[in-house]
């Protein structure tokens, strides 16, 4: 009876606990006797690749040395048929995905789904062993199934980068070819603008339309398909001698005036079927439209850049709060999840009672973590998103909040005083947020006094406007720097004295600005600091 090899899986991952991460649920499904090689740098991947033997790659979209899909690109020209999978602590947006997927990715997952990886593996595995047995006729199915997704991929660029990632690896995989190169047309020259190959060729360098086969399949306006290279006169033979070039196909970027051409190469006699050309002209009419929707949208792009210079200091503010939270907070709490779990599964006989009582609050206090920066992520991306308006009852969430904050901090005595009947029309989630970083704050800032006092209620503004506040006899800040409060990363006290991200005053005035209010401070260097604001 036949033995099934295990899986052989290179992970190039520089963080030894999403390592950890994977093998655990991997043992968990039908891959547990599978082989995991873990690669942590740059050489490590380098001389993996050289020694082979692995059935699967996976890996992180960048670690020290090398980011993620230059090592897709370096095991696409080495082992080809190899499924190479991304699992990534990134969001993924349409445009990244597109750009991995375009790369040659077999898949893409984030880090939190682990669950599916197991299943994403064999998926992978099985569609590559299908293509490597595939027949002739089915090849050309797979290459049409290809192109649909290309077409859908190129309908999401909104770059030339982005194009050319795509079309240049959808070009070389359509026909089999062992490269492909993406060529535009400047001026009187033929600029090799990107390419894709077992050896480099040309890109970068710019040559007269005269000079070269791309050149003459957009003068001609129609497809070169060119089985010897050194029996074409078309071909400037002395140029090709030092490539594994022996055949081509070229074909133009829009046949009515050409604006660039795709080409294909084979290092060994290739003549291009029928059908490999019309793939090769379908890839090229679509990115004849997906240049043109570049152009529009680029232009449209800059009348807004125009008009809306003045956000451009917000939007880095903005794409640095999103990186921090990403990168600082989103890993931790997705490993205490992962690990909780696991322990949960595997030693629930040996924690009792309480440890299994303690593990689920654990468990269940990073998921809201989790799902908390998933919002706020999401309310940085979007700062045009709607606010859920609707009643809410404002004591019940501070007494609520309170709570879980005493919780975890059952040593701590505090006094809390929370007004009856403080309600608001806002969103309920956001408004959650609010009160949980003022009522950690205040909580926090109290921490060093003999009897604390935390107070959560409202008054008429200046404005005649209902604010609500929260107030604490805590350490309090110096007015005079009270114009940083609300910066992102801007802390008023030593990271030592009272740990914090300088994160959650910047998140407040973001939330309390989308509901049209606004929020201020007043305090007293060692007699406490009162926050307020309004919802608008």
């Amino acid at each position: 009876m036949n033995q099934v090899k295990p899986l052989h899986i290179l992970h190039l991952e520089d963080d030894s606990r999403d390592a950890e991460l994977v093998r655990g649920v991997l043992r968990r499904g039908d891959l547990a006797d599978a082989v995991v090689q873990l690669a942590a740098t740059r050489a490590e991947f380098l001389a993996a690749m050289e020694a082979g033997g692995f059935d699967v790659i996976l890996s992180d979209t960048e670690v020290p040395g090398i980011d993620g899909v230059e090592a897709l690109q370096i095991a696409r020209q080495k082992y080809p048929g190899i499924p190479f999978l991304f699992v990534s602590g990134h969001s993924q947006e349409a445009g990244r995905v597109a750009t991995l997927r375009a790369a040659g990715a077999s898949d893409c997952l984030l880090k939190s789904q682990t669950g599916q990886l197991a299943e994403a593996i064999q998926r992978a595995v099985h569609a590559s062993a299908v293509r490597q047995n595939a027949g002739p006729g089915e090849h050309y199915l797979h290459a049409m199934e290809r192109l649909v997704t290309v077409v859908q991929e190129l309908s999401l660029a909104r770059d030339l980068d982005t194009i050319m990632k795509i079309v240049r690896q959808a070009a070389r995989e359509l026909t089999e070819a062992d490269g492909a190169t993406f060529v535009l047309r400047d001026n009187g020259m033929c600029f090799y603008a990107d390419e894709d190959a077992i050896s480099p060729l040309w890109k970068g360098q710019r040559f007269p339309m005269s000079a070269c086969i791309s050149g003459w399949a957009m003068l001609n306006r129609q497809p070169a398909v060119i089985e010897d290279i050194y029996a074409d006169s078309r071909i400037p033979q002395d140029a090709y001698r030092p490539t594994f070039v022996k055949s081509l196909t070229m074909v133009p970027i829009r046949t009515l005036d050409p604006i660039g051409a795709i080409g294909n190469y084979w290092a060994t006699p290739h003549r291009a079927t029928p059908e490999e050309v019309r793939l090769l002209q379908a890839l090229a009419d679509t990115t004849a439209v997906a240049l043109e929707n570049v152009q529009v949208y680029t232009e449209l792009e800059q009348r807004v850049k125009d008009r809306t210079a003045e956000l451009e200091t917000a939007n880095k503010e903005l794409e640095a709060f999103s990186s921090a939270v990403s990168h600082d907070l989103r890993a931790p709490v997705r490993q205490i999840d992962g690990f909780a779990q696991m322990l949960a599964q595997d030693c629930a006989n040996k924690l009792g009672e309480d440890g299994l009582h303690y593990l689920n609050r654990m468990s269940e206090a990073a998921r809201r973590m989790g799902q908390l920066i998933e919002d706020l992520l999401a309310l940085s991306r979007t700062t045009q998103m709607p606010v859920a308006r609707q009643q809410v009852d404002i004591t019940l969430l501070a007494r609520e909040v309170a709570a879980e904050q005493a919780a975890a901090a059952r040593t701590r005595q505090v006094d809390l005083i929370v007004a009856d009947g403080l309600a608001a029309q806002g969103d309920a989630r956001l408004l959650r947020v609010v009160l949980e970083n003022l009522l950690s704050n205040a909580w926090k800032y109290t921490g060093k006094c003999a009897r604390s006092r935390i107070e959560v209620g409202s008054m008429t503004a200046a404005d005649g406007q209902t604010a609500f506040y929260v107030r604490d006899n805590g350490a309090g800040f110096d007015m005079a720097h009270a114009s940083k409060l609300f910066g992102v990363f801007q802390r008023l006290h030593s990271e030592k004295e009272f740990p914090g991200t300088g994160v959650g005053l910047a998140t407040i005035q973001r939330i309390i600005h989308k509901h049209g209010g606004r929020i201020w401070a007043e305090a007293e260097v060692g007699r406490g600091a009162t926050f307020y604001f309004t919802l608008g």
